[in-house]
């Protein structure tokens, strides 16, 4: 089957809470998924992703706007009309059923024929790496093979899209990875357009083609992994996007496409500032805890701090510096090879101007 587009225009959705009255769920939202791409919603609970998602499968309808799967506007169709495979966060296999009855359950659905069912079966099952496991039930499985045969089910009747809703959350955190590169690797297979849900930023990035960053309802950023953390359009996004640094810094002069700011005591110059800046403004500016540099060494031009807390994790460690006029993270990789920096170490601490970003509407 040729992958489709979906496509959200204006979407909105309200609910009433018992408490709270009338909730906005879901605030105007548009967004385009192309064909055979995977697009993952990302965002804290109760940012609107899930609802969103719901909306998209048929499951809850939008106050206003339309939805489009293809060319067809499937918004008040519903959701057994829809052709979408869907992946639940708690599987929602039927637990007297065995792996094969669970997966051939659409197709029978469907009025499909024995001959056809069994053919198509076992060709998902030995997609998915369970076609030893047909005549097992749902509790005779792990975690893992439980979430594939929830895949198995969803892909299995040929859907036009397929929807996920945290499907991982239930997994330990080394089943995680590997069933997201599963997950990754059968959309593949498939060339099929997906929308993921997630609120780990990690799985997000590891596995999506782009990223539609939601907070209050509303999306606030589209883009890929790495557009969305190296070039954060606000504060929101800078933050739950990796770990940052929001630090206040003045500005000393802007000119001539370039601004220079005092951060730490010392001056930065950075080029193409946003527009808006004047001197003598303080702003917010952030720095990745990775892209600070640490030294025994605290000559020269290096700033100085002095490590008041430290992480060890194996791969990196985290510190916190005490810095002239504030504290600042840094994360420094492959510890066992350059050793760490004790509690209370004096340290030198580069930033080049290049990792001071200024964010948007950050001014104090």
């Amino acid at each position: 089957m040729e992958a489709v587009r979906i496509r959200l225009e204006q979407i909105h959705k309200t609910f009433l809470h018992r408490i709270k009255g009338e909730v906005t769920a879901v605030k105007n939202v548009s967004l385009e998924v192309e064909p055979g791409e995977f697009l993952t919603l990302l965002g804290p609970s109760g940012c609107g992703k899930t609802t969103t998602l719901r909306m998209i499968a048929g499951f809850e309808r939008p106050d206003r706007g339309r939805i489009f799967i293809g060319e067809e506007d499937v918004t008040d169709l519903m959701a057994n009309r829809r052709n979408i495979g869907f992946v639940f966060q708690n599987y929602a296999l039927f637990p007297h059923l065995s792996v094969f009855e669970n997966v051939a359950y659409g197709l029978k659905v469907q009025g499909k024929n024995t001959a056809d069912i069994d053919r198509e079966v076992a060709k998902v099952l030995e997609l998915v790496g369970l076609t030893a496991y047909a005549r097992q039930f749902p509790h005779q499985l792990s975690g893992g093979e439980q979430q594939r045969v929830a895949l198995a089910r969803a892909v299995v009747i040929e859907p036009r899209v397929l929807l996920f809703d945290e499907p991982l959350s239930n997994l330990d955190a080394k089943l995680r990875v590997y069933m997201r590169g599963e997950i990754r690797r059968l959309q593949k297979a498939l060339a099929i357009t997906a929308v993921y849900v997630t609120h780990d930023q990690e799985e997000a990035m590891a596995i999506s083609d782009q990223i539609a960053v939601m907070n209050e309802g509303r999306i606030v950023q589209v883009g890929t992994a790495e557009e969305l953390y190296l070039r954060p359009e606000d504060a929101f996004v800078a933050q739950f996007i990796g770990r940052i640094n929001a630090l206040p810094a003045k500005v000393l002069t802007v000119a001539d496409g370039t601004v220079t700011l005092s951060l730490f005591g010392r001056s930065f110059r950075l080029t193409a500032p946003p527009d808006g800046l004047a001197a003598g403004r303080t702003i917010q500016v952030f720095i990745r805890p990775e892209a600070v540099t640490l030294t025994r060494e605290t000559g020269g031009d290096l700033l100085r701090g002095v490590v008041v807390d430290r992480t060890f994790l194996g791969e990196k460690a985290d510190y916190l510096l005490e810095m002239d006029g504030g504290r600042l993270s840094a994360t420094a990789y492959d510890p066992l090879r350059h050793g760490t920096f004790a509690l209370g170490e004096k340290v030198g601490v580069g930033i080049e101007p290049g990792v001071i970003h200024i964010l948007k509407g950050g001014g104090e």
